[in-house]
């Protein structure tokens, strides 16, 4: 403990070790097509979850491959099903979607048949997220003490509506209000062992980190005005300064947002957190991983297609199975090259960017950790699928 009751958490990530394991692992998912990244996901969360310290003990991850796999095939069941039903009901009220559309309104019923499926699939987004954060909670131990979640994905799902139409309405002023209901619903419905956690603070704390947004919103809502006005040349720039700047805030906010919430929540027993992650020290470790990135990964595409661009010569006279062999050996040497910069890319942006916020984190009233016991096991946690059929899993 640095002071009384505190405790630093720190990330020891080592990009020699990281690199192999995920350029390996990647590997062996294109030569299973893609079978194997559900264990590739158990390996790389496992080394990195032990790399994360809470003074001097290690996080671990438990999960397994196999329980991600079988999700998997489970949730597509259920995704399959639910589209087709989705896809008759619009179809029973006149509303299909064209492959090939001829005329205008086959093109208009394409569109309409196209955003009114994106919104039948949100509520599953929705649930999917909170089972994700879920699993990955109940295959986390601390101290040999499991963490967990309390099956609650259907309310999550719900509010996640209401909360989302609230701030459409409201042209995105509402977003904070969002952010922290759905944060606050997920905190207080977690567990380390027998002690819970909740969420402190008010939804408004997060307007000051969320100032660059409004910015960015009300330069694009007077570009509207200024185009309505007449000026289309001044309301094309107000729209391009604002879209930037509201990017920009959003990585502001997202930022500032993990601190303030991260900062008012408390556990059971009176421990705490204190957060102060920088968004400017984010945004450099993007520019710089990106940049890291695009260099390795160029001398990478030169070292791979080098020999392929020798074999090119002639390969119009050659036979069929030649070029159908030439065409297949390009299409694998493309994936591994997807494969090597996704390695890099979680080497060198999301590790770095991953350790900065972990690092920013001091646990306070850390005595509170000894009292803690075993909780029952959480079952049920479906295993992360129907987060990784909706392309929702991430690296972490």
């Amino acid at each position: 403990m640095d002071r009384a009751g505190e405790l630093q958490v720190s990330y020891r990530g080592d990009p020699a070790k990281l690199f192999p394991l995920a350029l390996g692992t990647g590997v062996l998912g294109v030569v299973t097509l893609g079978i194997y990244r559900f264990w590739a996901k158990a390996r790389i969360r496992r080394h990195v979850w032990e790399k994360v310290r809470v003074g001097d003990d290690a996080m671990e991850f438990t999960g397994t491959g196999l329980e991600m796999f079988l999700g998997f095939l489970m949730a597509v069941v259920v995704l399959a099903v639910y589209l087709a039903v989705v896809q008759l009901i619009l179809f029973a009220v006149g509303i299909r979607f064209v492959l090939d559309p001829q005329n205008e309104m086959e093109e208009i019923a394409q569109g309409i048949s196209i955003a009114l499926s994106f919104l039948a699939v949100l509520p599953l987004m929705l649930f999917a997220a909170y089972r994700a954060r879920r699993y990955k909670l109940a295959r986390t131990r601390f101290r040999g003490i499991r963490f967990a979640m309390e099956n609650a994905a259907g309310g999550y799902m719900l509010r996640g509506l209401i909360y989302l139409a609230l701030t459409v309405v409201s042209l995105g002023l509402l977003w904070p209000l969002m952010t922290y209901r759905l944060e606050a619903y997920m905190t207080e419905r977690t567990w380390y062992g027998g002690a819970r956690f909740r969420q402190g603070g008010r939804w408004t704390g997060l307007y000051s980190a969320y100032f660059h947004v409004v910015v960015g919103i009300a330069l694009i809502g007077l570009s509207v005005l200024v185009g309505i006005g007449g000026s289309p040349g001044l309301s094309g720039l107000l729209a391009t300064v604002g879209a930037i700047w509201g990017m920009v805030g959003l990585v502001i906010y997202r930022v500032r947002a993990f601190g303030y919430l991260m900062s008012q929540k408390e556990m059971d027993g009176g421990l705490g957190f204190r957060a102060a992650p920088r968004a400017g020290r984010v945004v450099w470790l993007y520019i710089k991983g990106v940049f890291i990135v695009g260099l390795l990964g160029g001398v990478a595409s030169a070292i791979i297609f080098a020999p392929l661009g020798s074999m090119m010569v002639g390969i119009e006279e050659a036979s069929e199975l030649v070029q159908l062999e030439f065409a297949v050996l390009g299409v694998a040497l493309y994936l591994l090259l997807l494969t090597v910069f996704g390695a890099l890319a979680l080497v060198f942006i999301s590790q770095p960017i991953l350790g900065h916020f972990v690092e920013s984190v001091t646990v306070t009233g850390a005595e509170a950790l000894d009292a803690v016991r075993q909780r029952v096991s959480d079952r049920g946690a479906d295993a992360e699928g129907l987060a990784d059929a909706l392309d929702m899993g991430g690296a972490f």
